[in-house]
């Protein structure tokens, strides 16, 4: 079907289903960034792939019939992507979901799939005008004739080596911040927090490695979790032991029923509408509270913080080669964003405990660089030419750990021109302010995201995505609760999250700067007077900034002193395990910043 039909394909079912209209989330069941070929509906009704994003689609005859909302991260892609005569183009934030629908359907009723939306999203959107009708099955599915099916990869024990912490201590901890508020059971839809909670991994998502199911975990630090049977090997029953039971998926309104005159936390934000609903019709409490695993899954034990430092030490090695390679090769025009991604992974692939890329690597020339979350296709594929911006953000799965670096670099062989100098060097000294903080405990993402934003504040410039957030250790490249974000949940930084520390800026249509490490929340050493713990930042990424890409003169003293030491650390801590080559090529590129 072409995109039209598919269209009005899906206003027929809403027609037979007796609603004015419907919400295409981008979200799977457990409502995580990264869904299976099996969710991605927003993809299939409109063409847009990012990771973020709602489409509205109007019954026949009601104007304009249907919008795409996106962030500011892929409002670009969004109209390349999609038939911008079927599809109005929305930004999230400057023109919300609940105002556009009570401006064209008030009186209306729009329908949802329960199991695509949390509680809390849909009160977002709610307005008085309004009325969300849960639907008992998604009319997109009835016409998506060729869906895939759903991912039935095996999960698997994650060894303590690298979990750091028994499955069992875990639940029993988690069962006692229930017990403690009085709670007899927690639903847990994030698949993250089953793999977290029961020290399990899968492979049923591409880039994160999941096990997609549901748990629920009970104040006694029992649990329950529901998949499909035939993805758990004996190994793996073994590895759960006795106080957690495996059940198919479809036993759980029967579970939920059984809940019936208990009280049962849901984390508003992250649980499907459906779990709330099927509840309270069973009669049981419904209690709004964060999942009790998000926090600790967030604050990474000491065996998760050296794994994710030696994770960091063994992708600087491919870092470096990959840096070394394009500084010759980039130059010459024969290369295009696909094999220069295709050669990151290659030096990947020859580290130890590699598993696989923590996400499509973004490999953007030129114009494509300003396109946030850019994705290269065989159709969208050119050349990296001479002279030009080049923007790698890139990642690795490691058993030990998860990596995700940006790198902007100059193709050369001549100079960068001065104003592309001036703001590449605007982007790194508000990226270099961020990881040299000092800060009180209590202190949140949103608090510090204008203090990467100075430097371009001062200068008119900003960029319209948050500067950071949150990193699992072998688990999401993007992790909550914890972002740098102006729109970000206030939750007070702690000792042992990573956090991506990630401003940038974007020209539409001719470049994009973004630089990204990885930093690890530490207790700071106290000084004489202080009347507060204090926290500071490890830099867990290891690989040098662009040194023609830099006006030394912009730089103060103390960030001059902070490049170099920098780039001293890095050439000590990789080099000697890097050829000869490499370690030659990284010599230079570590050498003290020139004279302003």
């Amino acid at each position: 079907m072409s995109p039209a039909e598919r269209l009005s394909a899906l206003r027929a079912e809403l027609a037979r289903a007796g609603v004015d209209g419907f919400l295409v989330p981008r979200a799977d069941e457990h409502l995580g960034e990264y869904v299976p070929a099996s969710g991605e509906r927003l993809a299939w009704l409109t063409g847009f792939t990012g990771s973020a994003g709602l489409a509205v689609v109007l019954a026949e005859g009601l104007s304009p019939g249907a919008a795409l909302f996106t962030d500011g991260r892929y409002t670009t892609q969004a109209a390349q992507q999609t038939d911008t005569t079927l599809w109005e183009q929305r930004h999230t934030t400057e023109h919300p979901v609940g105002d556009w629908l009570a401006e064209h359907a008030a009186g209306r009723r729009i329908g949802y799939d329960p199991w695509l939306h949390a509680e809390a999203a849909l009160a977002r959107m709610a307005r008085p005008s309004l009325t969300f009708v849960p639907l008992p099955a998604n009319p997109l599915d009835a016409i998506w004739a060729d869906r895939p099916a759903p991912p039935a990869a095996p999960a698997l024990p994650h060894p303590l080596r690298f979990a750091g912490k028994p499955a069992a201590e875990k639940r029993a901890e988690a069962a006692a911040v229930l017990k403690a508020a009085g709670e007899d059971a927690a639903v847990l839809a994030d698949a993250h927090s089953l793999a977290w909670l029961l020290n399990l991994r899968g492979g049923d998502l591409e880039n994160t490695p999941l096990a997609l199911g549901f748990t629920l975990l009970r104040a006694d630090a029992s649990a329950e979790v529901y998949m499909d049977p035939g993805k758990v090997p004996p190994e793996t029953r073994a590895h759960l032991g006795n106080d957690v039971v495996v059940r198919p998926r479809a036993e759980l309104p029967a579970a939920l029923r059984g809940l019936a005159g208990k009280t049962v936390r849901l984390d508003p934000e992250a649980t499907p509408a459906w779990f709330a609903q099927t509840l309270r019709e069973a009669g049981a409490t419904v209690a709004a509270g964060d999942d009790p695993v998000r926090l600790p899954r967030a604050c990474k034990n000491p065996v998760e913080q050296e794994g994710a430092r030696a994770a960091h030490r063994r992708d600087a090695v491919a870092l470096a080669r990959f840096l070394a390679w394009f500084a010759a090769a980039a130059p010459t025009g024969r290369e295009t964003e696909l094999s220069a991604a295709a050669q990151l992974l290659a030096f990947r692939r020859a580290l130890e405990l590699f598993h696989g890329e923590s996400f499509p690597a973004i490999s953007g020339a030129g114009e494509h660089g300003a396109i946030v979350h850019y994705r290269v296709t065989p159709e969208s594929n050119r050349a990296i030419r001479p002279d030009e911006c080049y923007l790698i953000d890139s990642g690795g799965q490691f058993r030990d750990g998860t990596t995700d670096v940006t790198r902007t670099l100059w193709t050369g062989p001549g100079p960068a021109p001065e104003l592309l100098r001036e703001r590449y060097t605007r982007v790194l000294q508000g990226h270099l302010a961020l990881a040299a903080l000092r800060f009180p405990q209590g202190v949140a993402g949103p608090h510090l995201d204008a203090i990467a934003r100075r430097p371009l504040w001062e200068a008119g410039l900003d960029f319209d995505h948050g500067t950071g957030h949150g990193v699992g250790s072998f688990l999401s490249v993007h992790e909550g609760p914890v972002a740098f974000s102006r729109t970000a949940k206030v939750v007070p930084l702690a000792a042992g999250m990573i956090l991506s520390d990630e401003p940038g800026y974007y020209l539409p249509g001719q470049y994009g700067i973004r630089i990204e490490n990885l930093l690890l929340v530490q207790p700071a050493t106290a000084r004489p007077d202080q009347v507060k713990p204090f926290l500071e930042f490890e830099t867990l990424t290891l690989a040098p900034y662009d040194r023609a890409l830099i006006l030394p003169r912009l730089l103060t003293p103390a960030e001059r002193a902070q490049v170099d030491a920098y780039h001293a650390r890095v050439l000590a801590e990789v080099a000697p395990h890097c050829d000869p080559a490499t370690a030659t090529w990284l010599a230079a590129a570590c050498a003290p910043l020139p004279p302003g």
